[in-house]
């Protein structure tokens, strides 16, 4: 007699979703802070699960930055560990101080990295997210260059 295996699922089959992590979130109960990265931008979302759904309650891009004075000249870097960690910090004003967990996704969660800096700049901004300290990336790496740095204090003092 042949034996039937089980039936990968899609999602899971195309490299989309690990269910397992998937339902560590859902048991948690919690909102899941999503962070995404595309080729030229970083999106963060605070999301709520309903049963299978789920509802993103507040979305912020880091295109936002361009409005709250990112340098012109600095368009290409709007994926840079400075512009994460603002998206990050304009993300945490706007939604307030909300507890969550981070959601990275199938993306690679390399420690000091673009992921962690949008982390940083959310726990900075009043977001109640557990994470080890030691993985947050450090003042001079979020302060790579000079050109980094001042575009950081001109949105900062937008922020205030």
């Amino acid at each position: 007699m042949k034996k039937i295996g089980r039936t990968i699922k899609r999602r899971r089959k195309e490299g989309k979703t690990d269910y397992k992590a998937r339902m560590g979130f859902l048991k948690s109960g919690k909102a899941r802070l999503v962070i995404r990265k595309t080729n030229k931008h970083v999106i963060v979302q605070l999301v709520e699960s309903d049963v299978a759904k789920d509802k993103v309650i507040k979305s912020v891009s880091s295109k936002k930055l361009i409005s709250l004075g990112w340098p012109k000249e600095n368009v290409g870097s709007l994926k840079s560990i400075g512009a994460c960690y603002l998206t990050g910090l304009v993300f945490a004003k706007e939604v307030g101080n909300k507890e969550a967990i981070a959601d990275f996704g199938l993306h690679r969660s390399a420690h000091s990295g673009r992921l962690y800096a949008v982390l940083k700049g959310a726990i900075e901004g009043g977001m109640k997210i557990k994470c080890n300290e030691k993985f947050l990336p450090n003042e001079s790496r979020i302060n790579a260059n000079e050109k980094i740095k001042k575009a950081i204090e001109k949105v900062k003092g937008e922020l205030k």
